[in-house]
C-alpha cells in the first residue's frame, strides 16, 4: 500500500510541474483504478469505465488529501465497479476536465459509463458511500444481474 501512496503523491506533485513545462504526453494508468492526474479525455472511458474525478485548487487541500486517502484505502472496491480515479489540482492549467465540469474549489464527480454525471459533492466521500451510489445505477444493476446469470450457467 505504501508504494501506491507514494506513486499517487508523486503524480499529484508532478501535476503542477507538468502544467508549467509542456512535457511529453501522459503515461498509461499508474496502477489499477488510479489514473494520472493530467488525464483529461473522458471519451476514452465511455462504455468502459466510471470516472471518479477529484478536483482541488491545490494538492495540499486537506479535503483532497482526505479524499485520496479514502480512495486509496479501497481501490479494489472501485476497480470491481470499473471505476477509475482522475484528479486535477491545478486550476491555472485550465484542463479539459475543468472546462467540462466547472469545479469550484474541492469537488468530487462520479460519471457513469454512458458519460452522464451522476454525482457532485463539495466534500470528501467515503468509498462505501461512493460504491453504494454506483451500485444504484441502472447499468451497474444490470452488470450484477448478468454476472449472476453467468455464474448459474
Amino acid at each position: 500500500m505504501k508504494p501506491l501512496i507514494a506513486l499517487v503523491l508523486l503524480a499529484l506533485m508532478s501535476n503542477a510541474a507538468m502544467a508549467q513545462e509542456a512535457q511529453e504526453p501522459p503515461e498509461t494508468p499508474v496502477e489499477a483504478g488510479v489514473m494520472r492526474p493530467d488525464t483529461d479525455d473522458l471519451q476514452q472511458f465511455v462504455w468502459k469505465n466510471r470516472p471518479l474525478v477529484v478536483f482541488a485548487d491545490s494538492p495540499n487541500d486537506p479535503r483532497f488529501i482526505q479524499q485520496m486517502a479514502y480512495l486509496e484505502a479501497q481501490l479494489d472496491a472501485l476497480a470491481e465497479r470499473d471505476a477509475v480515479v482522475l484528479s486535477d489540482t491545478d486550476p491555472e492549467a485550465k484542463s479539459a476536465l475543468r472546462e467540462k465540469l466547472h469545479p469550484r474549489g474541492f469537488m468530487l464527480v462520479l460519471i457513469g459509463k454512458d458519460g452522464t454525471i451522476y454525482l457532485r459533492k463539495p466534500f470528501p466521500w467515503d468509498v462505501r458511500e461512493i460504491t453504494r451510489s454506483i451500485d444504484k445505477l441502472p447499468m451497474r444493476q444490470q452488470e450484477v444481474r448478468d454476472r449472476r446469470a453467468g455464474a448459474e450457467n
